[in-house]
């Protein structure tokens, strides 16, 4: 097993495939396997010449495993075939999975027309033409899983999960999907345009296309000339868009930034998250990077494969009560309250990152859809210096928040700030979609003391399979600590990571303890455009010792209707369910407290230093983590991730060596492992043990030695195992 436990940075189940004949498993079948995902993305762009395009198309399903419950990918149109007979329409019943916050399934019913698969609560509604949704299954990444009588369609911008209650209208469903599919694929590669423009298709001419007679060579050569001279295009728009936006954001920085040190004086701004704020956002964005580094650019924005606009069954929980904060609350802002450009700490990593143009992501995971990717090895450029438990640490980023309520008598005002802290810890991920941090090692092991802050972190890997990583962090205003663990799940276009764990938070003066969960992950356009990242869900915030009030605060998920990306809404609600206090804003960009325009400022992010876009998306408190004061080395275990030998060359972008000790470390751990099987060994970790909390769950908290060693006697003088 790889060391490796999560996929790049923040979740899915999947199986791995296996080959389904001798043939099948060839060096050329793979080639033309790939050749297919290829093509089938460039005709979903409109880009690829029909002619040339039925040479690469197959339609044999790739099977994920022999077992009976894995995943099968259905793959597109076999080579050579130009004229698919136009299928029947198909309509009925089938289970769809709700979306979040909601869990469950719920019956809807489906017709299936010219490969597009629209969905309504009834036959009665689909004639009144109420469709609650509509799925291009032609441009969309179909898989089953037979056992289960499931079936995926993950169209980029939403992942649906259909079940069916009978096996034979399973496989009726498989059957005609798998038809429509063809033809509908067949009608893009003739008529490219029709999947960039048409969501709802008429039916197309059924003359077939004039066979290519060129070589695979001069194919691909004519594919990539086009891809050429598209992308160059692409790049060329992006360029103009880029200096609109750079302008945008110099109009709205004179115009309508609000002025830190008025709002620190606690005078209040006027706000209502324009649209122009979030293009000054999107600008900083390094626009090279835009174009796609495979095949298919046009994914840089959301396709038009599928849409969505089922009302939410969930119920709102505001309310017409104004909502008010007291005036003496101040902003709290990372370039205000000590950045690391004021604490004496390295301003810049010493290295840019790689390349990572010339790695094919298709190899790596078209054979893991359903599989965990936790046990996934992946290529170390694709990784960031830094690992999950300094991940942890980053979380940390804006603590003044806890100080801040900690000095707040006021119960809904601390509320506020702990959901303030709770939205911060995900602004550090808006730049970082493209790597992953580095898995830790079983037993390895990251401190942090920050005097500027006024804390002292130290986390532990205490689990491996399944992957667990701990916290504890504490300083005379706060105590937090946080044990997570993750699932994955690759669906084809995009990737889910959910945690599964929870935070916890107490602030001895007022004796409140403060717990709540994460929301999930997603990263999108993994295997071609610019990957970008998405938090959605909903966080509950309770205080344990005091049901005054609770906090819940909903990540919204982008929808094909909703253009607005990262907004965050929440309520502090009192103990009769009334509103106190309303929450907005973005999880990049701020949280707001109030009704706009008269809302005011709790949180924003600090600015990012010179250059982030080539040093991995780092924020200045991300670029000190991994830095390695000569004072400390001595005084720090030897399993501290700043002494692991492939994260530091590759921060030093040493990535060929990086490369080598990346394997060198994950088979030190397979040994390990192998021999601690071999002879009945469980693994105890140094620093934390494990508890039932009071929901009966697992839980790892402190054991209150990791301070009490580093002092007497000292970690030199302690057994500490060797992992690298």
């Amino acid at each position: 097993m790889s060391s490796e436990e999560k996929s790049i940075s923040p979740a899915h189940k999947t199986s791995t495939p296996s080959h389904r004949s001798a043939s099948s498993s060839s060096s050329s079948q793979r080639d033309r396997r790939q050749s297919v995902h290829i093509l089938e993305r460039k005709a979903s762009s409109g880009s690829t010449d029909p002619s040339l395009s039925k040479q690469f198309l197959e339609s044999d399903p790739i099977s994920l495993s022999k077992e009976p419950d894995s995943w099968e990918i259905i793959e597109g149109l076999k080579i050579g075939q130009t004229n698919v007979q136009k299928p029947d329409k198909h309509e009925g019943f089938m289970l769809k999975k709700r979306k979040w916050p909601l869990k469950g399934w719920h019956k809807r019913f489906f017709v299936l027309d010219n490969g597009m698969l629209k969905y309504s609560k009834s036959p009665i509604d689909i004639q009144k033409g109420k469709v609650h949704g509509s799925i291009d299954v032609g441009l969309s990444v179909m898989s089953i899983k037979k056992k289960a009588r499931r079936i995926d369609l993950d169209t980029e911008e939403h992942i649906y999960h259909l079940k069916v209650k009978s096996q034979d209208s399973f496989d009726a469903w498989v059957s005609k999907l798998r038809h429509h599919r063809l033809y509908r694929q067949n009608e893009i590669v003739r008529s490219p345009r029709d999947a960039s423009f048409h969501i709802f298709p008429s039916a197309s001419t059924t003359e077939s296309s004039p066979a290519a007679n060129v070589s695979d060579g001069k194919v691909c050569s004519v594919l990539l000339l086009k891809t050429h001279a598209y992308l160059a295009h692409c790049q060329s728009n992006l360029v103009e868009l880029s200096k609109l936006l750079q302008n945008l954001e110099i109009l709205q920085r004179t115009q309508s930034a609000p002025n830190f040190t008025d709002m620190q004086m606690g005078e209040q701004i006027h706000v209502s998250l324009p649209l122009s704020q979030q293009v000054s956002n999107e600008s900083r964005l390094s626009m090279s990077e835009s174009v796609s580094e495979f095949f298919d650019a046009q994914e840089v924005l959301l396709s038009a494969s599928s849409s969505e606009n089922e009302a939410s069954d969930d119920e709102s929980y505001i309310s017409d009560v104004s909502d008010n904060i007291s005036e003496d609350n101040t902003i709290l802002n990372g370039e205000l309250t000590g950045g690391a450009f004021r604490n004496g700490r390295r301003t810049c990593l010493p290295a840019p990152s790689p390349d990572t143009s010339n790695i094919n992501l298709w190899n790596i995971l078209r054979n893991n859809i359903g599989k965990d990717l936790s046990k996934v090895s992946m290529p170390v450029e694709l990784n960031e210096p830094l690992n999950t438990l300094q991940h942890l640490c980053e979380e940390l980023e804006y603590s003044e928040l806890l100080d801040k309520a900690a000095e707040t008598d006021d119960p809904y005002e601390r509320m506020v700030l702990i959901a303030a802290f709770a939205a911060s810890g995900y602004a550090s991920t808006y730049f970082r979609a493209g790597s992953k941090p580095f898995n830790p090692v079983l037993g390895e092991t990251y401190e942090c003391i920050r005097e500027d802050k006024g804390f002292r972190f130290f986390s532990e890997q205490v689990s491996h399979h399944p992957p667990i990583s701990a916290c504890h962090c504490e300083s005379k205003n706060f105590v937090f600590w946080q044990d997570i663990r993750w699932k994955n799940k690759f669906w084809g276009k995009s990737m889910e990571i959910l945690p599964v764990g929870t935070l916890n938070v107490t602030l001895p003066k007022y004796g409140d303890y403060y717990v709540w969960n994460k929301v999930t992950t997603c990263i999108h356009n993994i295997l071609s455009g610019r990957r970008w990242i998405e938090h959605y869900g909903e966080i509950t915030i309770r205080n344990t010792k005091s049901s005054v009030c609770i906090c819940k605060l909903t990540f919204v998920k982008v929808n094909y209707w909703n253009s607005n990306v990262n907004e965050v809404q929440g309520v502090v609600i009192d103990q009769e369910g009334k509103v106190v206090h309303r929450l907005f804003g973005k999880w990049h960009e701020g949280l707001y407290c109030g009704v706009a325009p008269s809302a005011k400022c709790i949180w924003r992010p600090g600015s990012m230093p010179t250059n982030y876009e080539r040093y991995y998306g780092f924020t200045r408190f991300a670029i000190e983590l991994n830095e390695l004061d000569p004072l400390l080395k001595d005084l720090l275990p030897t399993t501290d991730a700043r002494f692991r030998p492939d994260q530091r060359l590759l921060e030093e972008g040493n990535v060929e060596a990086a490369s080598s000790e990346k394997q060198r470390i994950e088979e030190l751990q397979r040994g390990r492992r192998r021999y601690m099987e071999e002879n009945s060994i469980e693994y105890v970790p140094k620093f934390f043990k494990k508890v039932i909390d009071a929901n009966q769950r697992e839980a790892w908290v402190t054991n209150d030695t990791y301070w009490e060693l580093r002092k007497d006697p000292g970690f030199s003088k302690v057994e500490i195992p060797v992992l690298w």
